[in-house]
This record gives structure tokens, C-alpha cells and sequence, in this order.
């Protein structure tokens, strides 16, 4: 009689193994096995981490093995189990591996392929596109879409995170609980003490240090000995944590009606401001967002401001590029003055600290939740209600998907809410963030989304004329390693860009995205088809460039950049001057964030910044869902390419007082997790 002999693996997660009956039965092409018991309460098999191994005789051979069913039958209590894999051998001596990878709940049936990875043009038989079309269906309905707030991206219709499919839940919840993470966090830094003075002001800008934790050689140091100087300001709009707002400017806008005056004295090159225009030296960063969105209102003790500024920086003889005029709102005039280097030092310094105030709340609402987390959610449920689990695309994408619903279901639970965490120390909580989504999603384009593109449609292309911008040299470098990696896995499964067109799971993933994610918006830029490799090779960089590389340069040097409080404050509590001369440094401490304020905010980022428990990094995929040869060799090559960037990187910023590593391909997790 023949027999096979089958492997089952348990998943290494607190809690994967199961106590619980478990049955298997094989499905070939010649016939189906009878229903086998591999497991039993109290036999200790399916242990966390356990491979266990089972002779299955049949009463005939079964021909080529199809699917396989695993069953879970309770024994008492709920006893979920992580199937990880199910390999397979034949009478005949072959080896066929089925991935899964999921977590097994209830008193559920699961059937799996065997991890060849298919098209749908592949499936010949009836069974397998009977499966195929089951498995969506069943996804379809767990994996729905919800409008969070009008206008906004559509979101996963889950309440909360223990609502969620158990596959894309956080293996430890209690990992991810904001507010208990944020405590801690103050606790570690040991600011806990301040944390509920609100309304209670520092005494200079030196009290400021009683909250700020010094970690020897460190960016955060770096900022607080130097965040004053017009070099460090104007360096953070290259590679700060929100380097994505500057570009070069072709015409001084009307709003801002700077003259050769104003700032001759900031010039190095005897040229008009206009020649400087034109030769390309002038910067431009517009904050006019922020216009018109309503200040945090939900302490009745505190008012809290915000301001729309415009500046302009200008390169200079050394290729740094330093700030030259400020105007800290939208509609010019003489309450609106136009601040100068020039100016007293506390005028301009005051003028700088509301920029930087104004940068913050455009990189954690629009840099950091709209464009990284919001839209990866976007890319994460589309891929779910439209790929199989056999889809070589579903393949490729799922691991840099891994938390993302999860970690942005746990914020609206809890950080972006309202009356959530985000409240309490940002002057854009209370319903401020909500109206930035709305408005920027104008600007959400597909071509923003696509790095070079977006690097060259800002005018920041040139290394030669802007030297020093390490986002833009390690992103394009990321950007064409992942490029390449996709096209080789493309050219694999895909012969022609006939069989991109034919593949109709393809065409639905993309229209997902386009009608839900960006509310089918044709201004968007968004596909509705891909019609060639060539364009599916960019779409899928664009999904997984924003899932790792993106989000990794603009959430992890939160607590580098954004922890002394002057140099980024969430909130201001006194309104922008409407005059010059006046400001005190008793002024400039009364507008900085209170001491309770000060310590949620630290918290805050310290939290944001750190990795998640067991990290995967760029290129690092131990879940094996692909079993090709040649897949796992584009694998190997994708790696290598990485280990070349993360050696130049390195190697570059050896001695550097301010190195940047954000993008660097061994700090990059795949996906967004935190």
C-alpha cells in the first residue's frame, strides 16, 4: 500500500501550538486519502517550534497531490496553532512543499496548494479554480472596506485590532498598546514625573535638558548643542526625518514678496535674487497646508496655535543650504512680516521654531500617516480581496504587508481617535489632523509615490548642484534594487506583457486601489490596468518602496530630530508675531509646549522610533513562500544588491557628526509595523 510521508511545522509565536485534534487528508489527481489524525490533546505534538513527521498509508496511489486539508477539532478551550508549512513526500521519492503560514482558529479546515507559485491562466483543472475562487470569496468577506473619516483612503471595516482576521493581528497585542508603550517610554527617559504638568511652562530654554536624554555621539545631541543655527535648519530639510518638502524654486511666488533688499545680505555670489533664481540657488519649502485647519481645542486651559509658514533658503558657497527669509502665514502684509537673518536674534530664532513646529505637523499627518501608513493599509487589503495565496504577486508583496493593517487599526483605536493620544500634545489633535488628510489627498499622486519621479519633479535631482542630500542618493539606490528584484520575479511567471493583461486577479488588485485607496480620483494618477511588464515592474517598487524604504525614512529619526523640544514642537502656545522687535526669550519659552506636553511628546517619538520585537529587514524573508529555484535565486541577488548599499552607506558615513543610515537596507523593516 502506498504511503507518504508527511512533515508538519508549528510556528516559533508565544502560543502557536495547539493542544487540539488535528486531522489531515491528501487530495490527487487519482483520488482523495480517507481523513488521518495526526494529533490528540495530551500526544504533545504541534508543540511552539516543533517539526513532526507522519506516515500516511492509502489504499492506492493518488496521482499528482493537489490540496491538502488540515482540520482542527476543539478539545476544550480556544487553542489557535501557526501552521507555518506541510511538505509532502511521495511514494516515488519527490519532495512537494505547501506553505501556509496562517494561524489555524476555532474548529476550522484549512486547504492548501502546494507553494508552486500560479497564475490564474496556470490552473487547468476544476478543482484548482474552484479553490482559487473560494479562497477570494472567503477573503472578500473577512477583508472589507470601511471609510474612517470623508475623503480620507478606505480602511479595513474592523473597530479594533482584536476584531481583525487572526492572521494579521499582532502575535503580542499588548506589544503595540500605545498608550502603554508611551508610558513606558516616559518611564524609561524618566519624564513620567512631568507628564501631567500641563500648563506649566520651562523657565529657559536650558530647563528643557531636565527631560532630554543624553546617549553618547547621538543625532539627538548633535541637534539640541546646535538646532539655533541656520546650518542645522536648513540641513534637516535634506535629511531630517521629514525630507520630502523641499524643492527648488523657479519663481518667488507673489505671497511672498521678498526683495534683492531684504536679503543682499544673505547672498554670497554678487548676483540679484532673481540671478539666483534662475542659476538655481534659491529653496523653497510652502507650509499652506496648514491654512485654515483648526488648532487643538480640547484643553479649555490651553490655547494652542498653528501657522502656515513660506520660507526660502538659498545655497551657499560651502553647498549648504541655509534659510534667508520667513513668512509665518499665507496672505502677506504688515501684520505678516517677512523675518530676516538680519533681524534681532530672538526674532528670527522665534520665526525658525515656528517652522519647524509647522514641519513637524505636516510629517506625522501627511509624510507619515497618509503616505506611508494610510496608503500601505491601502496596498495591504487590496492584496488580500484579490490575490490568492498562490499568486506569485501575493507571494512577493505579503511580507512586506505583515502588521501594517494591524499597527493602523491600534492607532485609530487609540492615537488618532478622538480624544486618542494624538490629542493631548499635538496642536493638530482634536480633529485638525483629519481636515490635513482631506486636504492633502489632492496631492496624493501615483507619480509623487514613485521616488525618482517625485525627486526630479521638485527639482532635487542634481548631485552635483545638491550634494549633500542622502535621502535622495540612498533612496534612489533602494528604489533601483527593488526595481530590479520585481522585474526579475515578473519575467519569471509573466513571458509577455500579454499574460499581464490576461491576468485578471492583477487587473482586480489594481482597480481595488484605485477605486477604495484613492477614491477613484482620476486626477490621482493611479492606474485602473496594467497593460506591460515594464508598468507592473514600477507599480509593484511603488508598493514596496512605501512599505519599507518610505515609511523607514520618515518614522525612524523621529526621536534623532524630534526630541529637544525647541527643535520641533508639537504644539505652540502663543500666536505667531505680527511684528519685528519685540520678541523676548521669555516670549519664545511661554510659545514652546509645557512641561506635560514636553513629555507626551517625548514619549511619543522615542516610542515611534524603535523597531518591533524580532524585526524583518529588507530582503529578509524566512516565511517561504515561494519554492522555485529561480525566484529564490532573484532572492539572493536582491540581497546582495542590498549588502552593497549597506556597505557604501557605512562606509560614507564613517566620521560623520551626522550620519544618515534611515535607508540603509539592514534599518529598513519590509513593512510598516510600527
Amino acid at each position: 500500500m502506498p504511503s507518504y510521508t508527511v512533515t508538519v511545522a508549528t510556528g516559533s509565536q508565544w502560543f502557536a501550538g495547539t493542544d487540539d485534534y488535528v486531522y489531515l487528508s491528501l487530495e490527487g489527481t487519482a483520488g482523495c486519502s480517507e481523513r488521518h489524525l495526526l494529533d490528540k490533546p495530551f500526544y504533545n505534538d504541534f508543540e511552539r517550534g516543533a517539526v513532526d513527521s507522519y506516515d500516511v498509508t492509502v489504499e492506492e496511489d493518488l496521482g499528482e497531490i493537489q490540496l491538502i486539508k488540515i482540520e482542527k477539532r476543539k478539545y476544550w478551550y480556544q487553542d489557535d496553532w501557526y501552521l507555518k508549512y506541510v511538505t509532502v513526500k511521495t511514494p516515488m521519492g519527490d519532495y512537494l512543499e505547501f506553505p501556509c503560514y496562517r494561524w489555524i482558529t476555532d474548529e476550522k479546515e484549512v486547504v492548501l496548494r502546494d507553494g508552486r507559485a500560479k497564475l490564474p491562466r496556470d490552473d487547468k483543472t476544476q478543482i484548482l479554480k474552484q479553490h482559487r475562487r473560494k479562497e477570494l470569496e472567503m477573503r472578500q468577506k473577512m477583508y472589507r472596506w470601511k471609510e474612517w473619516h470623508p475623503g480620507f483612503p478606505l480602511s479595513i471595516d474592523a473597530h479594533s485590532h482584536s476584531e481583525l482576521p487572526r492572521d494579521i493581528q499582532f502575535d503580542n497585542e499588548k506589544g503595540i498598546d500605545f498608550i502603554l508603550n508611551y508610558s513606558k517610554a516616559m518611564e524609561n527617559l524618566y519624564v513620567n514625573r512631568f507628564m501631567h504638568m500641563f500648563q506649566s511652562s520651562w523657565s529657559d530654554f536650558a530647563d528643557f535638558e531636565r527631560i532630554f536624554v543624553r546617549i553618547s555621539n547621538t543625532i539627538s545631541e548633535y541637534v539640541m548643542q546646535h538646532w539655533k543655527e541656520d546650518f542645522m535648519f536648513g540641513y534637516q530639510f535634506l535629511n531630517g526625518c521629514n525630507p520630502v518638502l523641499i524643492r527648488r524654486c523657479t519663481e518667488i511666488p507673489k505671497k511672498l514678496p521678498v526683495t534683492m533688499d531684504m536679503v543682499e545680505c544673505s547672498l554670497e555670489r554678487n548676483l540679484t535674487l532673481e540671478e539666483e533664481v534662475k542659476q538655481g540657488n534659491i529653496f523653497i519649502v510652502d507650509y499652506e497646508l496648514l491654512d485654515g485647519v483648526d488648532a487643538n481645542k480640547t484643553d479649555p486651559c490651553t490655547i494652542q496655535y498653528l501657522a502656515a509658514p513660506i520660507c526660502l533658503l538659498y545655497k551657499n558657497l560651502e553647498n549648504k543650504i541655509v534659510p534667508i527669509a520667513i513668512q509665518l502665514g499665507q496672505k502677506p502684509g504688515p501684520d505678516n512680516p517677512i523675518f530676516l537673518p538680519s533681524d534681532a536674534t530672538y526674532d528670527w530664532l522665534l520665526a525658525k521654531i515656528w517652522v519647524r513646529s509647522s514641519d513637524f505637523h505636516i510629517h506625522q499627518t501627511v509624510t507619515h500617516l497618509l503616505r506611508t501608513h494610510l496608503v500601505s493599509e491601502v496596498f495591504s487589503i487590496a492584496m488580500f480581496r484579490q490575490l490568492p495565496a498562490v499568486h506569485p504577486l501575493f507571494k512577493l508583496l505579503v511580507p512586506h504587508m505583515r502588521f501594517t493593517i494591524a499597527i493602523n487599526t491600534k492607532a485609530r483605536e487609540q492615537l488618532i481617535c478622538e480624544c486618542g493620544l494624538f490629542d493631548k500634545a499635538n496642536a493638530t489633535g482634536g480633529g485638525g489632523h483629519v481636515q490635513m488628510v482631506q486636504k492633502a489627498m489632492k496631492d496624493l499622486t501615483y507619480s509623487s509615490l514613485c521616488f525618482p519621479e517625485e525627486i526630479k519633479a521638485k527639482g532635487m535631482d542634481s548631485k552635483e548642484d545638491i550634494p549633500y542630500y542622502y535621502y535622495r542618493d540612498d533612496g534612489i539606490k533602494v528604489w533601483e534594487a527593488i526595481r530590479n528584484f520585481t522585474e526579475d520575479v515578473i519575467h519569471i511567471y509573466y513571458e509577455s506583457d500579454e499574460v499581464v493583461c490576461e491576468d485578471v486577479e492583477l487587473q482586480a488588485f489594481v482597480k481595488d486601489i484605485y477605486v477604495y485607496g484613492m477614491r477613484g480620483v482620476k486626477a490621482s494618477g493611479f492606474p485602473k490596468m496594467i497593460r506591460t511588464r515594464e508598468k507592473l515592474a514600477e507599480y509593484l517598487t511603488v508598493v514596496i518602496f512605501t512599505t519599507s524604504a518610505q515609511h523607514a525614512a520618515v518614522n525612524f529619526g523621529q526621536y534623532d530630530w524630534c526630541s529637544w523640544i525647541p527643535n520641533a514642537p508639537p504644539t505652540m502656545r502663543r500666536p505667531p508675531p505680527t511684528e519685528k522687535g519685540t520678541v523676548t526669550i521669555e516670549q519664545i519659552v511661554e510659545s514652546l509646549p509645557d512641561r506635560g506636553r514636553s513629555c507626551w511628546h517625548l514619549g511619543a517619538v522615542w516610542a515611534l522610533s524603535q523597531f518591533q520585537d524580532n524585526e524583518l529587514f529588507l530582503g529578509t524573508y524566512p516565511d517561504e513562500h515561494f519554492v522555485e529555484k529561480p525566484v529564490k535565486e532573484a532572492m539572493a541577488k536582491f540581497r546582495k544588491n542590498l549588502d552593497e548599499i549597506v556597505s557604501t552607506i557605512t562606509e560614507r558615513n564613517k566620521n560623520k557628526k551626522l550620519p544618515y543610515y534611515y535607508l540603509s537596507p539592514d534599518r529598513i523593516p519590509n513593512s510598516v509595523a510600527v
